[in-house]
């Protein structure tokens, strides 16, 4: 028996409300899996935590993400709490950054044409990851010390070629795994610091003459994604052009409810759900788990096992036959039910998958 160690950090706001349906429906598919268990195991971090003991990310839990097979992350920070830089708390970005998660995977699926905003699309039709370098960017000045007094404060956008390989090198290993297509997003005609990644694409692109590659400016890209979206199969991008487009891209398939992540590394791994702690509807059971649940399908197929990738594709398969439903939804997508019911109906279709295979 296969034993796979998970690490939960239900975080703030819904975190915790969003992460319970992602246990919930690995704990229904474990009962299917022969050779593969699950344990779980939770630790404090995120804002909250800031505030009852001083340290959003504890030296314990920053210790079980090391040594679990993986974490599965709810969402953390809230907008009143901040540091002394007057920042918000973001233990995610200290996890990042420490554990080397330089890969930020955010796959873009629409499950349902009443998800979209945009005119008449097919489900499925909208399909595509962005990878997100996750390390540096125009986030790399983020812990900068600025007097209060300052007159001008000035962030740094830097790009190391360590960085910019691995990234890239990752998005087109992701390329060979679907359609062979890989857009870089810069700003190159602008910032020198996009001209460096940008070469850095092109010496990558040689080494996978299989996987076509093209290359559009940021804002272009913004254009794109609404008025073809279908035209993009892999993204990637800088930090803080990842953050932002993922949002964006969010939106086209129903909003941040619907948008799973994984923040990867060569050692580590965290999942977690695009969205942010919503702090206004925490507790009111009416969260959209549907992301949390597909980034739990992500942590699987991570595993690297055959039975766990088989789980992930089950999980994949039961979220796609519930929302094939329109009233199968949360009230982010126009429906009634409950963060717990959603949970259910996946934790259902599941176990129907499975005996059906049986």
């Amino acid at each position: 028996m296969r034993t796979f160690r998970i690490a939960v950090l239900g975080g703030d706001g819904i975190g915790p409300d969003v992460v319970a349906e992602g246990v919930k429906v690995l704990q229904s598919i474990e009962q299917s899996l022969s050779g593969v268990q699950f344990t779980f195991a939770d630790f404090p971090a995120g804002a909250g935590e800031y505030l009852r003991n001083g340290d959003p990310l504890p030296a314990a839990t920053f210790e079980a993400c090391q040594t679990h097979d993986a974490v599965l992350l709810g969402a953390m920070g809230l907008p009143d709490v901040r540091g002394p830089r007057g920042t918000e708390m973001a233990p995610q970005l200290d996890l990042r950054e420490r554990l080397e998660l330089y890969a930020g995977l955010r796959p873009i699926y629409l499950y349902h044409p009443s998800h979209s905003p945009l005119r008449s699309p097919r489900a499925g039709e909208i399909d595509f990851v962005i990878v997100r370098e996750n390390t540096e960017g125009l986030f790399w000045s983020r812990k900068n010390e600025t007097p209060a007094d300052a007159d001008e404060v000035n962030d740094t956008l830097h790009i190391s070629r360590l960085g910019a390989e691995r990234v890239i090198r990752a998005a087109f290993r992701e390329a060979t795994r679907r359609r062979n297509l890989v857009t870089l997003v810069d700003k190159s005609n602008v910032l020198p610091s996009m001209v460096f990644f940008r070469r850095i694409f092109d010496e990558i692109s040689r080494e996978f003459p299989q996987v076509r590659a093209e290359k559009v400016y940021i804002d272009a890209a913004a254009l794109y994604l609404v008025q073809r979206p279908q035209t993009f199969d892999v993204i990637v991008t800088e930090n803080m052009f990842g953050d932002i487009l993922s949002d964006l891209a969010a939106g086209l398939i129903g909003g941040m409810g619907m948008a799973p992540s994984g923040d990867v590394g060569d050692k580590h791994a965290v999942f977690q759900p695009s969205h942010g702690s919503a702090p206004d509807i925490a507790g009111k059971g009416i969260a959209n788990p549907v992301a949390t649940i597909l980034s739990a399908a992500m942590m699987l197929d991570w595993f690297g096992d055959p039975e766990t990738a088989g789980a992930a594709a089950a999980i994949r398969e039961a979220v796609s036959r519930v929302l094939a439903n329109p009233s199968n939804a949360t009230p982010d997508l126009g429906g009634q039910l409950t963060t717990s019911q959603m949970g259910d109906l996946v934790a259902g279709a599941v176990g129907e998958i499975y005996v059906t295979k049986m």
